[in-house]
């Protein structure tokens, strides 16, 4: 959306393609998905999504609804799109357009498809994604990779005022950033986040955000999945790593290039997470897309405005989720549940500690798996039954210079682990 020696846990043997969805294309591209409104107050959830299509759109071209409504009361109708427009009034003023300039010559996350054809090679490269308005102070928040190597940030608000933007500060390893605008000459209105740990599946969510560069577009689906993790990379991965987004949400809300750092919001209009990725392999919307949840939203973005940067504690190993498929491999009890060490960082915490990566490969569904590593199945008396258990555990519970204990299986003997963790930019 490299190996390096501050890898920071990478989710190993994943097999489908995220799509960073920032970044779109300076085009009058228009593309929308149809409108399911099923009878959501009869029970039916809603579960496609729809694009606002621009104002030229001639009214004979508009989607048309997908599923039938004579289901659903014509008040029960009403007072579903009554819900929609007035989280659009009330959430879109809060969100921005953000188009950004990228000196030739910088290192760019951006898909060759995602870069301004029209551009003179060897010059200024734009790219555009969203943002959303944080405090009355000017703060406005975005993903990582919608300004990373940025020499000119260009904030568009709603009502048509552009102004330039400084970044305030920046985290890879969620993705997020925040830039400021001078709060003396635009209207700021700044939104509310939920706590996105009570967030359930079958929600409904609505995204609001400027794909391909179309302002003010709101989708709307549900929240299809939890507890997701999402792998990402600076554009100088060499130099920074792989990291992995934990607790993200997935929806089926379309999200598109230019939707990134924008908004997923509930039916209140308050905000479910910032809209990230999409898995796809046409850099279009699939109906599944990711999020990366309030909580973590806020936690990081308070410390990005007041340092700068944010400090994330690491083990220093590399590490996927023992599946049954491995367990055979490793002749292992089936049913055993953990993270596989694969490999551990010299020098990391989990080296100083005596954790052991894998060093024999086994075949699993035809491919040469690691099996011998240690396996972690607590981190503190929690058990741990998958890579993104470690994880969430070590971004919402830990801290730099935290002492934690690891529960391991080794060669079928159960052992405790104590390591002091270090940081992410420190062995």
């Amino acid at each position: 959306m490299k190996t390096s020696r501050k890898i920071t846990l990478p989710a190993l043997l994943l097999t489908f393609t995220l799509l960073i969805s920032a970044c779109g294309p300076l085009l009058d591209l228009y593309s929308a998905s149809p409108l399911a409104q099923a009878s959501a107050l009869n029970a039916s959830a809603l579960n496609a999504s729809a694009t606002t299509a621009p104002a030229s759109l001639a009214a004979s071209e508009a989607p048309a609804a997908s599923l039938p409504l004579s289901s659903a009361s014509p008040d029960s109708l009403a007072a579903l799109q009554a819900t929609y427009e007035q989280v659009y009034q009330l959430v879109n003023p809060s969100v921005v357009n953000i188009q950004v300039e990228i000196s030739s010559g910088q290192n760019s996350q951006m898909q060759p498809s995602t870069m301004n054809p029209f551009a003179v090679p060897d010059a200024t490269r734009e790219a555009l994604g969203s943002g959303f308005v944080w405090d009355s102070r000017g703060h406005i928040v975005t993903n990582n990779h919608v300004v990373e190597n940025a020499s000119r940030i260009l904030v568009t608000f709603a009502d048509g005022t552009t102004v330039e933007a400084q970044l305030v500060g920046a985290d890879p390893e969620s993705d997020l950033a925040v830039i400021k605008v001078d709060e003396s000459a635009v209207d700021l209105q700044p939104l509310t986040l939920v706590d996105s740990d009570q967030v359930k599946v079958g929600q409904l969510a609505i995204a609001i955000g400027n794909p391909y560069g179309l302002s003010g577009t709101m989708t709307e689906g549900i929240v299809s999945a939890l507890s997701r993790s999402l792998p990402v990379s600076s554009s100088d991965g060499v130099e920074r790593g792989t990291y992995t987004i934990p607790d993200v949400i997935q929806t089926n809300a379309a999200i598109t290039p230019g939707n990134s750092g924008g908004v997923l919001v509930d039916v209140e209009g308050k905000v479910i997470g910032v809209t990230a990725a999409i898995r796809s392999s046409t850099d279009s919307n699939s109906g599944i897309g990711f999020v990366i949840p309030a909580n973590i939203v806020n936690r990081v973005v308070p410390v990005l405005i007041d340092k700068g940067n944010y400090v994330h504690p690491r083990l220093g190993i590399t590490a996927t989720s023992l599946t049954y498929d491995l367990a055979e491999a490793a002749n292992l009890d089936l049913n055993q549940r953990g993270v596989l060490v694969v490999n551990v960082t010299s020098g990391s915490p989990a080296d100083r500690a005596g954790l052991r990566g894998s060093t024999i490969q086994a075949s699993a569904n035809g491919n040469a798996t690691p099996t011998d590593g240690d396996i972690v199945t607590a981190i503190d008396g929690q058990p741990v039954k998958t890579f993104e258990d470690l994880t969430s555990y070590l971004f919402n519970s830990t801290e730099v210079g935290q002492t934690v204990e690891l529960t391991v299986l080794r060669q079928g003997a159960q052992h405790t682990v104590q390591l002091t963790l270090s940081s992410s930019s420190s062995n």
